[in-house]
């Protein structure tokens, strides 16, 4: 009973679907072409420095600055070929874990084990699996016709880049360009959750163990700076000191430069 009980908690497609992602990393070696893993490096920045960082992260989930929707929606569909689910559930999830970051009801609590923070816990099924409780973290997203239509459909968008880049470069480029990509870019966040609430500094006190470590920020664009960003949810900058490289709040300097970005949140330290 115990172990038909366990199965049915385990989020199966999910558990799947990451894992035949990872299996297909095994191809890398023999299918390895220098123009795939330039494809390889440019989708890995388009989609976590642009899609997941500066869109999922920054812009939706602690709305840190403004942007027109011409601007906003593309983020939320070069997000969603990430991999790392639709945008509601993605950023709901989220907002979660800072009301109760490292304390019961956090989604991935490192206090609950290394393994589970890191990727453990996208394979339980929880009350953030049900679209009724996003009107509850995410009520803003819920009302935009736009996003409940990019988190119903992510995965296509996933399955449409990789038959491109099968049909466009072969083997090579979906191997590259998706498997090694994706994998790489998934561990990158999971770091995030896991490591940066365990080995690091902290330069701020806050009610929690996020931490400041410089390897996960060189891996996730800038997020490893963990414990300023708890310290400083709403901000659109995270290295808070010279030597904190924060690539993907550069990019939303930029994006002002040209108009593009505007009411930038940058905490006072």
């Amino acid at each position: 009973m115990i172990r038909t009980e366990t199965f049915r908690r385990i989020k199966w497609p999910t558990l799947i679907a990451i894992g035949l992602i990872h299996a297909g990393v095994f191809l890398a070696p023999w299918t390895f072409h220098w123009k795939a893993l330039l494809i390889a490096l440019f989708l890995y920045w388009l989609t976590g420095c642009l899609g997941i960082t500066l869109g999922y992260h920054r812009l939706f989930t602690h709305r840190s600055f403004a942007t027109s929707r011409i601007i906003a929606y593309p983020l939320v569909m070069i997000g969603a070929l990430a991999g790392q689910g639709g945008p509601i559930s993605w950023i709901a999830n989220h907002r979660k874990h800072h009301q109760f970051a490292d304390k019961p009801g956090d989604p991935h609590s490192p206090r609950d084990g290394f393994f589970w923070s890191h990727m453990g816990w996208l394979f339980k099924r929880s009350e953030m699996d049900h679209p009724a409780t996003y009107g509850k973290y995410a009520p803003d997203l819920v009302r935009d016709r736009f996003f409940r239509f990019v988190d119903r459909t992510h995965w296509l968008w996933v399955l449409l880049l990789a038959t491109t880049l099968y049909v466009w470069g072969g083997l090579p480029f979906l191997v590259w360009g998706v498997f090694v990509r994706m994998t790489l870019l998934y561990h990158s966040t999971w770091f995030v959750n896991s490591a940066t609430h365990r080995w690091g500094y902290r330069t701020f006190k806050v009610n929690d163990d996020a931490r400041n470590l410089w390897w996960v920020s060189l891996l996730a664009f800038g997020e490893g700076w963990h414990n300023n960003h708890h310290a400083f949810q709403s901000s659109a900058r995270h290295g808070l000191r010279w030597w904190e490289f924060d690539p993907t709040y550069l990019t939303i300097r930029i994006l002002a430069l040209f108009g593009l970005a505007k009411q930038i949140k940058v905490a006072s330290v």
